[in-house]
């Protein structure tokens, strides 16, 4: 991979990574909180819903969606901090699992996508980033991640239109607006300066 992808790809983690700060990170010391990265988080409702244990003898039935609902947010945040210690095959282990329990969850398929990402599998990252977006079409960090997994790829095509889609719809606040802009403005003219050189080969081979 070239260098100016694996520093686009570092960029991707230290946007993405400040998302959010999921479950098991808020119960850190505030040390590890200003440092916290992680990608898609479950919601703040999701999050604060109180807990209320189930009987397994008086209602097995609902004790067995508790449990299941427990593993998958268990996996789940063991897979947010694998990503932030940049532990990524542990991480796609962890969402593995998740999916097997949650298949059309889009924050495991994003969080997938940014594993795979910062394993060097481009081409796995955009397959879940896309899957990502196809569960939820307003997952905007699965916009970015899918610019990044196409542009590492070579697919200037997808990485533009996913970056400019994420830059559409993404606040006008956002502090990560500025980096998405930047990236976007470097590809647009790389892709204008290769259309420059391809246009001119020509010329040079008939003046020879």
């Amino acid at each position: 991979m070239k260098k100016s992808q694996q520093g686009v790809i570092n960029a991707v983690f230290s946007v993405f990574f400040a998302l959010g700060v999921s479950v098991l990170i808020s119960l850190l010391s505030d040390t590890l909180k200003s440092k916290a990265l992680s990608t898609a988080v479950l919601s703040e409702q999701e999050r604060n819903k109180p807990v209320v244990l189930v009987d397994p003898n008086t209602n097995p039935n609902m004790h067995a969606v508790q449990a299941k609902k427990d593993e998958i947010e268990l996996r789940f945040n063991q897979a947010v901090l694998m990503l932030h210690s940049k532990q990524y095959e542990y991480a796609i282990k962890s969402l593995h699992r998740v999916l097997e329990l949650a298949p059309r969850m889009p924050e495991a398929h994003v969080n997938m996508g940014f594993a795979f990402l910062g394993g060097g599998d481009a081409k796995a990252a955009r397959d879940f980033f896309t899957s990502a977006l196809e569960l939820n079409q307003q997952q905007l960090n699965a916009y970015y991640g899918l610019a990044v997994a196409a542009e590492a790829m070579g697919d200037m095509e997808i990485a533009l239109g996913a970056m400019r889609t994420y830059v559409h719809l993404s606040p006008t606040d956002s502090p990560y607006l500025a980096k998405a802009r930047a990236a976007l403005w470097e590809w647009q003219d790389a892709r204008a300066n290769k259309a420059k050189m391809d246009q001119e080969k020509p010329q040079a081979s008939s003046e020879k």
